[in-house]
C-alpha cells in the first residue's frame, strides 16, 4: 500500500520488491545472545515464552542427543535482557528492572533443578545493581555494587550468590563518596580500583591500592579533555598494568604502565584516526592477544598467532563482508560460540571446535529475515563545513535515483553508531526511504579533539551543523530528495531531531523524537541521582544551563515553539528515569496549544525507549503512518498489536 508515489519504485529497489512486515522487523529474535557454561556442559541463550511471547532464559544441554532447551526463568513483561553464566557452571545471573525504571535488580537461578525459583540477590525498593564481577579462581563468590545505602552511590558487597544476598552480606568495599566504578584483581579477587570523578574540574582520577588492607592511592589523573582508563592489572605480582590513554596524543594509545610510579613502560599501539576498542588478554597470563579499533569498520591487531588463524579460518567460513566476533567461550578456551554479523541479513551464530578448527551451525536469530532482500549498509566520508571529516553509514533505498531521506540521528550523544544491521534502516529503505546515520563531532570513538568539538555545540551549533551538512551532502550526491527529508532519533537523536525542526525549519518535511529532551535545565534537573556526580562534566560538555538561563533557552527546542513550521510525531516512555515524561508533555502540549501539528504516544509500561516488542510494533506502526503522509512511501497497514499500552495524551487532556 501507498499514500502517494512511492519514489524508490522508479528506480532500481534495493530491498524486496514485497512489504516487509513491522512484526518480522521488530518482533522478538526467536533466539539471540548464547552463552556457553565455562565447563561447556550448557547453552543458555534469550528466547520468547511460548504463551507471553516475553524473553527469557532458556537452557540446554550441549551433549549429542540431550532433552530439548527449557525455560528457566518467567519473566512476564518487558523480556530480560542481560543474562550471564556464573563460575559454577550451574548458576545463570540476569539483570532486570520494573517496566523501565532502570533500577536493574541482580537475580540468579539455578539451571540444574528443574523449576527453581529466582532469587533476587540485591532486593530493594529503588535499589540499583551495577559493577557486577566473578572470578574463576573464586567461582562461589560474587562482587556486586548496590546504592542501597546512598542512591547517589555505589558501595561493593561480596556473598556467596546460591545462598546470600547483598543486604545480609558484609560490605566488602565502602564508597567514600566519590566513585562512580570498581575494578577488581584476578588472581586475588580483590577491589583494587576506583574511578573518580572530581565535582571541581570535572578530571577523572584511577586510584588504586596494593590489596585490601592497603591505602589508596591516586595512580593517574585524566584531566578533563583527555581520555583513558584502566584495562587490567598484569600477571607479575603487583609491578604493572595496562593504561588506555590520550595524553600527549590525539587518540589513546595502549600503555603498559608501572604500578608504583604511574611511568609509562612501553606503548603498545595507536591508531592515528580512532581510539583504541576491546584490549583482548590471556585470562592467565594477562598477555595480550589482539586489539581491536573502530573508524568505519572493526579492525583487529593480533598478537597471538593462533588466534589470528582461528579468525582468517572463521572469516573464510563467514558470509561475504561478514563481521567475526566471539560472542562465547569455554574455560579452556577450546569451544566457541561465533557471531557473524552482516548489514543485509539476521546475525547468524555457530560453535566453533578451537582444536579441529571446524564450525556447526548452532542459530539465526531472526531467520524470517531470510526470505527477504535488504540494503548493503555502506560507510561514507563527509566534509563538514570547517573541513572536519564524518563518518556516516548509508542504507540506500533505490540505487539509481534520488529518494526521500530519513536522517537517523544516534542518542547519547556520546556515543556512536557503527555498521551492521540496523532494523530501522532497513525498516526505511523497504518503504522507499534512504537512511542515514552520522557520526557528528561529540560521538565518540574518534579521539579527544573530535569529542570535545561537541562542547557547548548542542542545538544551533557545530553538533546540529554536522547533521545540517550531512543532509545537504546527502542532496547534493543525488541519493536524497531535497523536498523529503525527515529527522529521526531516540534519546539525544529525540532532541536533534526537535532542534532540527526548530532552528533549520526549512531543511525538514518532518520529524520524530523518541524520548528526547526539550529543555535542557529541565532534564539536567531531573536525572537520576546515580548520575549526580556527572552533572558538572555534562555541564561542560553541553553548556552551562545551571548559571546562564539565556543560554539555555538558546539550544531548548521548548523555547522556540513558534519557529517549527513541520510536523513533529512523539514517543516517550511514562518510566524513563533519564528524560522524564515532562520533556514530552511540554513541547506536545505547546505546540498543541499553538496550532503547529503533532502527534503523542506515551507507553505507560515502558522507560528510554520501548522494550516490549508489541509497544515498538505499535509506535513503528504509527511512524509508517507518519512518515507515507509526509514524505510519500509505502507503508503496512496498521493493527494495534493486542499488547500494545499505548495512551494518547493530547487527546486526554482538553485544548486551553
Amino acid at each position: 500500500m501507498t499514500a502517494t508515489a512511492d519514489v524508490a519504485a522508479t528506480g532500481t529497489r534495493t530491498t524486496s520488491e514485497d512489504i516487509i512486515p513491522r512484526s518480522v522487523l521488530f518482533g522478538n529474535p526467536e533466539k539471540a545472545s548464547p552463552m556457553l557454561s565455562p565447563d561447556g556442559k550448557y547453552l543458555a541463550y534469550l528466547a520468547p515464552s511460548a504463551e507471553e511471547a516475553v524473553m527469557n532464559v532458556w537452557v540446554q544441554e550441549t551433549a549429542e542427543g540431550a532433552a530439548d532447551a527449557r525455560m528457566i526463568t518467567s519473566d512476564k513483561s518487558r523480556g530480560i535482557r542481560q543474562s550471564f553464566w556464573a563460575q559454577d557452571s550451574a548458576t545463570m545471573l540476569y539483570m532486570q528492572d520494573f517496566e523501565g525504571d532502570e533500577n536493574f535488580h541482580l537475580w540468579s537461578i539455578d539451571v540444574t533443578t528443574e523449576g527453581a525459583a529466582a532469587r533476587d540477590l540485591t532486593p530493594g525498593e529503588g535499589v540499583k545493581a551495577s559493577n557486577v564481577i566473578t572470578s574463576k579462581r573464586f567461582p562461589d563468590q560474587i562482587l556486586v555494587g548496590t546504592n542501597a545505602r546512598n542512591p547517589a552511590l555505589f558501595d561493593m558487597f561480596r556473598f556467596d550468590y546460591k545462598t546470600g544476598i547483598a543486604e545480609e552480606a558484609t560490605m566488602d568495599t565502602e564508597n567514600p563518596g566519590d566513585v562512580l566504578g570498581w575494578g577488581a584483581e584476578e588472581f586475588s579477587f580483590e577491589i583494587r580500583e576506583g574511578v573518580v570523578k572530581n565535582q571541581e574540574d570535572s578530571s577523572t582520577t584511577v586510584r588504586i591500592r596494593d590489596d585490601a588492607k592497603s591505602e589508596w592511592r591516586d595512580f593517574l589523573t585524566f584531566p578533563y579533555g583527555e581520555d583513558g582508563n584502566l584495562v587490567d592489572f598484569c600477571a607479575d605480582g603487583g609491578k604493572t598494568c595496562y593504561v588506555t590513554s590520550s595524553i600527549g596524543r590525539e587518540t589513546t594509545a595502549l600503555l603498559k604502565v608501572d604500578l608504583k610510579t604511574g611511568e609509562t613502560i612501553e606503548e603498545i599501539f595507536s591508531n592515528d584516526k580512532c581510539d583504541i576498542g576491546g584490549v583482548n588478554l590471556d585470562k592467565d597470563t594477562k598477555e595480550i592477544r589482539s586489539i581491536s579499533y573502530n573508524y568505519a569498520r572493526i579492525e583487529r591487531l593480533f598478537f597471538d598467532k593462533e588466534l589470528e588463524k582461528d579468525f582468517e579460518i572463521l572469516k573464510g567460513l563467514g558470509p561475504k563482508d561478514g563481521e567475526v566476533s566471539v560472542a562465547s567461550t569455554t574455560r579452556d578456551e577450546k569451544t566457541w560460540v561465533v557471531c557473524y554479523s552482516r548489514s543485509d541479513g539476521p546475525t547468524e551464530y555457530v560453535m566453533y571446535d578451537q582444536v579441529a578448527k571446524t564450525t556447526k551451525p548452532l542459530f539465526v536469530t531472526q531467520p524470517k529475515l531470510l526470505d527477504y532482500k535488504f540494503s548493503p549498509m555502506e560507510d561514507v566520508r563527509i566534509k563538514a563545513r570547517d573541513g572536519l571529516e564524518l563518518v556516516g553509514y548509508l542504507t540506500r533505498a533505490a540505487t539509481d535515483v534520488p529518494t526521500p531521506l530519513i536522517l537517523l540521528v544516534h542518542g547519547g550523544p556520546w556515543a556512536r553508531d557503527g555498521w551492521g544491521f540496523n532494523g530501522s534502516a532497513q525498516w526505511f529503505a523497504n518503504r522507499g526511504y534512504a537512511t542515514l546515520q552520522v557520526n557528528f563531532r561529540g560521538s565518540t570513538g574518534y579521539g579527544k579533539s573530535f569529542l570535545h568539538k561537541g562542547d557547548c555545540e548542542w542545538g544551533v551549533g557545530d553538533m546540529q551543523h554536522d547533521l545540517t551538512d550531512s543532509v545537504k551532502w546527502a542532496i547534493e550526491e543525488g541519493i536524497a530528495d531535497k523536498d523529503n527529508i525527515c529527522v529521526y532519533g531516540g534519546s539525544y537523536g529525540g532532541y536533534a531531531s526537535l532542534a532540527g525542526l526548530t532552528f533549520t525549519p526549512d531543511l525538514y518535511k518532518c520529524g520524530v523524537d523518541i524520548v528526547g529532551p526539550s529543555n535542557i535545565k529541565t532534564l539536567l534537573d531531573s536525572i537520576p541521582a546515580y548520575w549526580g556526580p556527572l552533572r558538572n562534566d555534562m555541564l561542560l560538555k553541553i553548556g552551562d544551563v545551571d548559571a546562564d538561563e539565556e543560554f539555555n533557552k538558546k539550544i531548548s527546542p521548548l523555547f522556540h515553539v513558534d519557529s517549527i513550521k513541520k510536523p513533529l510525531l512523539i514517543g516517550q516512555g511514562a518510566n524513563d528515569p533519564r528524560v522524564k515524561q515532562a520533556e514530552a508533555d511540554q513541547i506536545a502540549f505547546s505546540m498543541r496549544d499553538k496550532g503547529i501539528p503533532v502527534e503523542y504516544v506515551l507507553y505507560p509500561d515502558e522507560g528510554h525507549g520501548f522494550a516490549r516488542p508489541d509497544n515498538r510494533i505499535d509506535f513503528n506502526g504509527r511512524a509508517e503512518l507518519f512518515l507515507a503522509k509526509h514524505l510519500g512511501g509505502r507503508y503496512e497497514e496498521f493493527v494495534k498489536p493486542e499488547g500494545s499500552t499505548a495512551t494518547f495524551p493530547l487527546e486526554e487532556s482538553p485544548k486551553k
